[in-house]
């Protein structure tokens, strides 16, 4: 059976995101479900999988940082308050790994392992 995890890494600082707050919903169409939330450990990484088993199905899903906690204050001219990033789960039977490479201005991520 698969799963879905996450983690973020600030390469800015070459350190992990720890304290980031994370949203899932699970996307029909234009309808957004919110299926759970997590906030990213020590090392940047959440303690279990978001989903897995019979939660984690075929569809598109969209997982939510909330970066702009992570970088700083809005006065101090945060950029990147929040960064959504949308996928599809082709098959529930696998590992998803969708990394956040995080910096003040700019992030990347990639279907990791």
């Amino acid at each position: 059976m698969g799963y879905l995890t996450t983690h973020v890494l600030d390469t800015a600082r070459g350190r992990p995101g720890h304290g980031i707050r994370l949203e899932l919903y699970r996307l029909d169409g234009e309808s957004r479900t919110r299926l759970t939330e997590a906030v990213t450990n020590a090392d940047g990484r959440c303690d279990a999988p978001l989903l897995q088993g019979d939660a984690f199905t075929e569809g598109e899903y969209e997982l939510l940082f909330h970066a702009g906690d992570y970088l700083g204050e809005p006065a101090s001219g945060v950029f990147l308050e929040r960064v959504p990033l949308r996928f599809r789960v082709a098959s529930a039977d696998e590992h998803y790994h969708v990394p956040l490479l995080l910096s003040p201005y700019g992030y990347t991520t990639y279907r990791g392992s």
